[in-house]
């Protein structure tokens, strides 16, 4: 446009392009009717309009309204060549409306109206056309329209989403190949029974009374349940079994089978969460240790132990190394970075029954299944993690093997689960002195696997027994508190709730899982 000859009383040359544009036939919708009727008002006799003047066709496209650059350069020529009067008169008109139109033509830009060297460039096909062209310029809406055979991109949250599937709870949960369920977002909810301990400080823990739901679906003896130990995913539970199988259930609200695992071809013999709850590490007798994502039900690791492994206990401040015993006279230490044996305890014993951290995981107690004469230097010892040397092997002397070992949160001390039908109480530093005048009586072992297990505050010592019950002690002076006649079968584990008082889950020997409350 810079070719054309402008007026010596004329303003600069993209003002005349845009009174010549906003003269020119209207490329958009027309906004509101206010503004039809003040330019319906406006003289149009007093101008003479040029060989281009056209009725709108809604069928037309803009770029046919437009046309070339040369027929726009003609009217814009035509339009100059005007006698000098009607041009003063169109020129007050629109010396009004200067920072609208332009406000308006930088808005219709960026609605897809290229305006380059004095050409637009329309890039859609408008449905209708105003009634009158010299309406000011008026962005048009953008109509997103699809080519065909062209997908649309969507976000990889919104596909996740759409692609989750929930369980049905009149449905058992479905399992697909691949060792592994349906995909469900397991631990994006927050149970509604939950959220509101979870701003409070934790109340003193209670007694479980009555029955709140009873969970059935495992197929053989269920060996340990376990609460999720993150607050927000509290409600989650853990169960594994001698079906080969361990699930994660909605303990606290609906009691549905969330997900189905089925990373093992022997019996599960135990089960733990990892500190941030995403992941489940798992000990079978199919001599493997396998640590499993939560969410996908994909493992993550896969250890081969080479003995059939009967206890798994995560290290406290690297929970990237864990330690496996079972079968097998050595304790094994990996790391499930590298997949590999970091450390190996060998003590004369023919199988481990229980590993537990203490605190700090500088040491950590092993149990073992010696009854001879002269075992009570193998009945429970004392590791030292780092140099795998014996810190103490002379901590029970009593005749009696230890299924299960528990650490008290607070204080200084653990229990130990015996075959003796009570529960010793022990200084977790050295040298781990057992308290002679303090035992845990009342329940019943008789060779079974009984666990044992502290409430969150330390106050309430949990058990198990054989005779189906699940017992609860006062821990500071060994009062029984209360019994629950909670299973017909041995009751294997009481686990109680991290953040709901008076919450405890309970298994037993025919595969019944129960929640109390």
């Amino acid at each position: 446009m810079s070719s054309l000859v402008a007026y010596e009383d004329s303003e600069s040359e993209d003002d005349s392009l845009d009174q010549t544009e906003e003269g020119a036939p209207a490329s958009v919708q027309t906004g509101s009717c206010e503004q039809s009727q003040e330019v319906s008002g406006f003289n149009s006799s007093e101008v003479t309009l040029s060989p281009h003047s056209f009725t709108p066709d809604p069928a037309r496209s803009v770029l046919e309204y437009h046309g070339s650059v040369s027929e726009r350069s003609s009217l814009l020529l035509h339009s100059n060549s005007q006698p000098q009067s009607c041009f003063d008169q169109e020129r007050t008109y629109y010396s009004d409306v200067t920072t609208r139109e332009r406000h308006l033509r930088d808005t219709a830009a960026s609605l897809g109206l290229c305006a380059t060297q004095g050409k637009i460039s329309p890039l859609r096909t408008l449905p209708h056309m105003p009634q009158s062209f010299t309406d000011g310029l008026k962005p048009a809406k953008r109509h997103c329209t699809v080519r065909s055979g062209v997908r649309p991109y969507i976000p990889k949250r919104q596909r996740v989403a759409t692609s989750v599937e929930t369980v049905d709870p009149h449905f058992p949960t479905e399992q697909v190949p691949g060792n592994q369920t349906r995909e469900s977002q397991i631990l994006s909810e927050v149970s509604a029974r939950v959220k509101p301990c979870l701003a409070h400080k934790p109340e003193a823990a209670g007694v479980p009374r009555r029955l709140l739901m009873s969970l059935g679906g495992h197929q053989g003896p269920v060996n340990t349940v376990q609460w999720c130990p993150v607050p927000h995913l509290s409600h989650l539970l853990l169960s594994a079994s001698m079906d080969k199988t361990f699930k994660v259930w909605d303990g606290a609200e609906s009691g549905r089978c969330l997900r189905v695992y089925t990373c093992h071809s022997g019996a599960v013999r135990d089960a733990c969460w990892t500190p941030c709850g995403r992941h489940l590490l798992t000990g079978s007798f199919d001599n493997s240790a396998v640590i499993t994502d939560v969410e996908t039900g994909q493992q993550v690791v896969r250890l081969d132990n080479h003995f059939k492994v009967m206890c798994v206990a995560l290290h406290p401040s690297s929970p990237d190394v864990f330690l496996c015993g079972g079968y097998s006279s050595v304790v094994k230490a990996w790391d499930s970075r590298s997949c590999k044996v970091v450390n190996a305890y060998k003590a004369g014993v023919q199988q481990t029954l229980d590993i537990l951290f203490l605190r700090g995981g500088v040491d950590f107690i092993t149990s073992s299944d010696c009854v001879s004469r002269d075992s009570a230097d193998r009945t429970l010892i004392a590791w030292d993690y780092q140099t795998t040397a014996k810190v103490s092997n002379q901590i029970y002397h009593e005749r009696y093997t230890c299924p299960s070992l528990a650490l008290h949160p607070l204080e200084e001390s653990f229990v130990a689960q015996t075959n003796g039908n009570y529960m010793a109480v022990f200084s977790s530093q050295q040298p781990y002195r057992m308290n002679k005048r303090r035992r845990y009586e009342g329940h019943k072992v008789e060779g079974y696997a009984v666990q044992c297990e502290f409430s969150p505050d330390g106050s309430i010592l949990a058990s198990g027994s054989s005779t189906g019950s699940a017992h609860f002690y006062d821990y500071h002076n060994a009062r029984s508190l209360h019994s629950l006649h909670a299973h017909s079968q041995p009751c294997l584990c009481v686990s109680q709730h991290p953040v709901l008082p008076a919450t405890a889950a309970t298994c037993d020997w025919a595969g019944e899982i129960k929640v109390w409350h």
